[in-house]
């Protein structure tokens, strides 16, 4: 299992803002941030979010597997990744990521198992929503998901899947006293579409 070095990835978004020549204040706003968030980020300080990683790799053209290990995917055909392999993402917030076809050249989605903590302190709390372009689909494999699509709320167990325009306001939390675990495809939206 590959695990990227926060630090690196930071520094890798730092090079790529400042190869091609962007302001920070561009990123921010492409990453729909404040300036201040987002050189905490590139800096490695804060939490670099798949969400934030993602809108980076659009703004700079590039494949997110090339943010986050620093090369460009290279397979084509198919790409196989056994149980329990994969370009693992742990957030501080203890998500974790596992990416499971980092070197697949140019996908339409990006495919991970995602495992979310338990954290008794969210239950009672509005939950973070996430933001990004084209739709995304969450698979439960085991505990359960309290899902909030905007005003929405559904409480999602195993076998549930729900499938959402990713582009408005979206965020999960464990419930029921142990990790949730899913299967999440990101996938970007098609030349032309609206989303």
């Amino acid at each position: 299992m590959l695990e990227p070095n926060i630090k690196e990835v930071a520094g890798r978004v730092r090079m790529l803002r400042e190869d091609l020549g962007l302001t920070m204040q561009e990123m921010a706003d492409a990453t729909g941030r404040s300036v201040a968030e987002y050189a905490a980020q590139e800096s490695g300080e804060e939490d670099l979010s798949f969400t934030f990683l993602y809108k980076c790799a659009e703004k700079f053209g590039v494949d997110v597997i090339e943010i986050l290990t620093g090369e460009a995917p290279r397979l084509t055909g198919y790409s196989l990744v056994r149980e329990g392999e994969g370009l693992s993402v742990k957030r501080r917030a203890g998500f974790e990521y596992l990416h499971k076809a980092p070197f697949f050249k140019n996908k339409v989605c990006e495919p991970f198992v995602v495992t979310t903590p338990y954290v008794p302190e969210e239950q009672d709390k509005p939950i973070h929503l996430s933001y990004h372009k084209g739709q995304e689909l969450d698979f439960i494999i085991s505990g359960k998901m309290r899902f909030a699509y905007e005003d929405h709320i559904e409480d999602l167990g195993p076998g549930d899947l729900v499938l959402y325009d990713s582009g408005r306001g979206h965020g999960m939390i464990a419930i029921g006293g142990e990790p949730c675990k899913f299967i999440a495809i990101v996938m970007r939206p098609r030349e032309g579409s609206i989303i």
